[in-house]
């Protein structure tokens, strides 16, 4: 879907981070690219490319990441209350 060149890919991928709240692994999936890419194009190229829409990405990541033990929990509860309700 994204084969133009890095720097259009790199504001692509942020743009919908930022529109969606997406994490990494969301936008690596909608682009159908790897997560380290991702990272990479938001990290460092969205830096050097556009520093304001770096800034709100890293926002939107740095959220994420704050929230990632709460989503880790519920997915293991889930995950719990599936397998107690097979016995």
């Amino acid at each position: 879907m994204l084969r133009h060149n890095v720097e259009e890919r790199a504001t692509e991928i942020g743009a919908y981070i930022i529109e969606h709240n997406a994490t990494v692994r969301k936008a690596a999936k909608h682009f159908h690219i790897s997560k380290s890419t991702v990272h990479k194009d938001v990290a460092e190229r969205l830096a050097k490319i556009n520093p304001q829409l770096h800034k709100q990405v890293k926002a939107v990541l740095e959220y994420n990441k704050s929230q990632r033990h709460i989503r880790g929990g519920l997915a293991t509860r889930r995950k719990f209350k599936r397998t107690q309700g097979n016995k």
